[in-house]
């Protein structure tokens, strides 16, 4: 889709006020903020009709005649989203840039989608000015940060681009476009694995005209679009991140009506993702966003404003919006130019299966519920795991619970799966996420190689003095402590069930002691959780999965992840079981906690892989 016009044509929703007057302002806003509560109409009434420019003179003019930083004043006067967005339109575009990235990649976890939404979008100078304003605000090194925030591809693409150095130049190569097209086309469909590093350099330097000439002529020689060879070849928040990069270069305002679009799309609002994109686009190419906006989705994006959100941080939005553009008599000259690019666009560049029009449609919780259950499960645990090792944190949890509680077919078949995902192996992905004993343990139940005969009692007697060696509540150890714990893991984790259940009886027997219960004590961290999920898995897979239900759901919030993958991957195993398990344990039914914990058609999905009320 061809870019919108730059320059020529002045494309924002807010423009410089006519008479602007910044002492005026300042003392209106004061007196909106003075005495006992606040004029939040009046506020919102200077701010929104003030282009940013204009408001960085009304903060100097508050100062000067007052002492005091406005936006300061603002955050004591305002609260929640209304306030983020307020504040957030009174921040220089590039500080604003600076704090959402600050925020994104600050405390335990990474927002990798606001990232990718800043990072892939933003022009060379825009990129400039970020880097100098989060220098300016924070006294930090931007680059440095992301580096310290991020890994692998998805870092070094963050690297490239944070960069600025983007090709401008509009003289097209047409010899340079052949070979970009064939070195993509050999990264990755003619290769075994992928060279994501010629991906990272054409994608990440080269000119947006470029570009797009790249992707008509990829179509061409490869049958496929540029996206769906990224979809088949990347993987995790670096595929996404491609992904956007390759949508800004079609088109920035049809990748941002995209993002509004799902931000209000489905139960709950992602106001975040919302109040960000509606203070940067409003200068920038917001009429264009939502000339897009109602050609793709058949509905005006002031109207889902006005549906999906209330109050005055309704009224802000839609007056960033640039108006009712449902108002009888107005028309877009350029909707139908819009139109048929998009077409044009869709009908060559757009091939897309079941599981990308089930994103489109749904999602939050019910995406990855839905999309979990057209996944084969091998694929799935395989997905799940992946996840479980990306970013920044490790989800050991997860990971324990699917090495914990697979047969050896299963785990054949998620080895199988992962290599064939995400092209390398699962035992290679662990030892790079995982260090010491806990990966020893992941690696030995990630070989699926457990035994799947009876029991042995002599050999029983002699695994559970192993087992009272190391817990160390045996009267006589026999052996040195490495040699005991190596002997320890492979008995947990490469016996049969049948002959491990005998293993415990024999244990008690000789200790009076209960194997499970020990471990918790004996043991900490990791270990002892993951050797407590094989004991419980062991004993009674059914009743460890309905512990694990009945704790994503107990308290004030909900773990819809491990609520999701538990019913995804037991529904055509041992559900009913597990519902058996779960009404005799905490006298109420699994559909009835479900249905007291969870809403809107992600409980409907979960009540219909539930079978019904017990």
């Amino acid at each position: 889709m061809a870019k919108p016009a730059q320059g020529a044509k002045y494309r924002g929703s807010i423009h410089d006020f006519p008479g602007f007057d910044p002492n005026q302002d300042a003392e209106a806003l004061y007196t909106a903020m003075k005495g006992f509560g606040s004029d939040k109409e009046a506020i919102l009434d200077i701010i929104t009709s003030r282009s940013n420019r204009q408001r960085q003179e009304v903060c100097q003019s508050y100062k000067s005649l007052y002492g005091k930083d406005l936006i300061a004043d603002l955050k004591y006067e305002l609260t929640g989203k209304f306030e983020r967005l307020i504040v957030g339109l009174m921040r220089p575009p590039a500080y604003c840039d600076a704090k959402e990235i600050k925020d994104a990649i600050s405390g335990i976890g990474t927002d990798e989608k606001c990232l990718i939404e800043i990072l892939a979008s933003r022009t060379n100078e825009q990129m400039h000015q970020l880097v100098a304003a989060y220098k300016d605000a924070y006294e930090r090194d931007l680059e440095a940060d992301i580096i310290g925030d991020t890994s692998g591809h998805f870092q070094k693409m963050l690297v490239v681009l944070l960069q600025g150095t983007r090709e401008e130049d509009d003289v097209v190569s047409e010899d340079l476009v052949q070979q970009d097209v064939q070195d993509l086309y050999e990264a990755g469909e003619l290769k075994w694995g992928t060279d994501e590093a010629q991906f990272i350099y054409i994608l990440g330097n080269r000119s947006k005209q470029h570009l797009r000439l790249v992707f008509d002529e990829y179509l061409k020689t490869t049958g496929k679009p540029i996206e769906a060879s990224i979809r088949g070849e990347l993987s995790g928040d670096f595929e996404k991140l491609m992904l956007a990069v390759v949508k800004c270069i079609r088109s920035t305002p049809e990748y941002f009506a995209e993002r509004l679009f799902k931000a209000m799309k489905g139960l709950g609002t992602r106001d975040n993702t919302l109040i960000r994109i509606m203070v940067s686009r409003s200068e920038l190419d917001m009429l264009d966003i939502r000339e897009i906006f109602r050609t793709k989705y058949e509905k005006s994006l002031y109207s889902m404003i006005k549906n999906d959100t209330s109050g005055e941080y309704k009224k802000t939005l839609l007056k960033l919006s640039g108006g009712d553009d449902d108002a009888a008599g107005q028309f877009f000259p350029e909707a139908a130019q819009v139109a048929y690019q998009m077409w044009e666009l869709s009908a060559v560049a757009r091939v897309e299966d079941l599981m990308t029009d089930l994103k489109s449609e749904i999602s939050g919780d019910l995406a990855r519920l839905i999309l979990g259950l057209m996944m084969p499960p091998a694929h799935y645990d395989a997905k799940q795991l992946k996840k479980a090792m990306e970013g920044a944190g490790t989800d050991e949890k997860a990971l324990i619970e699917i090495l914990a509680t697979r047969t050896n077919a299963e785990i054949r078949a998620i080895n199988e799966a992962y290599k064939e995902d995400y092209h390398k192996s699962l035992e290679d992905a662990l030892s790079s996420d995982t260090s010491g004993h806990f990966r020893r343990i992941l690696i030995s139940l990630a070989t699926g190689h457990r035994e799947e005969g009876g029991e042995n009692l002599d050999q029983a007697r002699e695994d559970a003095q192993v087992a009272a060696e190391i817990l160390e509540i045996a009267d006589t150890p026999s052996g040195d402590k490495t040699s005991l714990e190596t002997r320890f893991m492979t008995i947990l984790c490469t016996r049969s069930y049948p002959h491990l259940r005998r293993v415990f009886q024999e244990f008690i027997k000789m200790t009076n002691y209960d194997v499970e219960h020990t471990i918790k004590k004996e043991m900490s961290g990791d270990v002892r959780d993951a050797f407590v999920a094989i004991v419980q898995s062991v004993k009674n897979k059914p009743l460890f999965f309905a512990d694990k239900l009945y704790k994503s759901m107990k308290g004030a919030g909900t773990d819809e992840k491990t609520l999701t993958r538990i019913m995804v991957s037991r529904s055509e195993i041992d559900l009913l079981n597990i519902r058996r398990e779960f009404i005799e344990k905490y006298d109420k039914s699994l559909h009835q906690a479900i249905e007291g914990d969870t809403s809107g058609d992600f409980l409907k999905a979960l009540l219909a892989l539930c079978g019904g009320e017990d």
